[in-house]
């Protein structure tokens, strides 16, 4: 994408969206407490204090993620890593050919909203939700947890990080994973865990499952990951093609074969 088409999107159209989200919520959140749908079509219960259901409902995020979920073609299995309230697991479920979703979200809170998302929209036959981080090793962290932004949970230990509390929650590495992604269609994983990209994909690398794996949809912020130890931890695992959607210094990366 050029500068301009880049600066349009991802500048002036996210931060409408944000501006909407703001704006509008009040007004949305008096109406009631009944489901509400996003701007992806999909059903939310209402969480309004959050700033990431905001997002989900006003489309903030914009269609990156969602049009290669919804434009895959082929039979696929969808890997939700740090799925949050499910935005985009339930976006996979639109699509009859993913055959499967496989979400990990470990904050309680959160897991049971994405629960009760998955309930609303259908697919809950083949969604597998494990309330569970991927990890360097096996056990019980705390995770700070900013108030009001879900969205922001993060075990890398970010400098300057406050407004939030201590939640402990459980950990599995690449032993433990490996049997939760067992199966044979190839898979589609999105990441998205707040600065421990490079952890959960070299845990990811670890296994057998990683094989099969197509596609790696990944968040990437210069201020607290860096964007070339992930992409060398890929390019090991067979990954050749990488293409950014964003700009700045927090922006996306999809990772593929070929």
């Amino acid at each position: 994408m050029g500068s301009l088409t880049d600066f349009w999107r991802y500048g002036v159209v996210k931060t409408a969206r944000k501006l909407k989200a703001a704006a509008l919520s009040p007004v949305l959140a008096a109406r009631g407490d009944g489901p509400v749908r996003s701007a992806y079509g999909v059903l939310m219960v209402p969480n309004w204090q959050d700033t990431t259901f905001r997002y989900c409902i006003f489309g903030t995020y914009g269609s990156d993620l969602s049009d290669l979920l919804l434009g895959q073609r082929e039979p696929f299995v969808f890997v939700d890593i740090g799925a949050n309230q499910g935005l985009y697991s339930l976006i996979a479920a639109q699509n009859p050919k993913c055959r499967q979703i496989i979400a990990f979200e470990p904050v309680p809170v959160t897991h049971a909203r994405l629960a009760a998302n998955v309930g609303l929209n259908g697919g809950a036959e083949r969604t597998v939700l494990h309330m569970l981080a991927i990890a360097d090793s096996v056990g019980e962290v705390e995770i700070s947890v900013a108030e009001g932004h879900t969205g922001t949970a993060t075990l890398a230990g970010r400098e300057g990080q406050s407004g939030g509390g201590g939640v402990v929650i459980h950990t599995i590495d690449a032993p433990l994973v490996d049997p939760l992604l067992a199966g044979e269609l190839p898979m589609f994983v999105k990441i998205d865990v707040e600065g421990l990209e490079s952890v959960v994909i070299a845990e990811l690398a670890k296994t057998k499952a990683v094989a099969r794996v197509e596609a790696i949809f990944y968040e990437v912020d210069n201020r607290w990951a860096s964007a070339r130890e992930i992409e060398t931890l890929l390019r090991a695992s067979g990954f050749t093609r990488f293409a950014k959607y964003g700009r700045g210094h927090h922006y996306d990366v999809l990772a593929t074969r070929s």
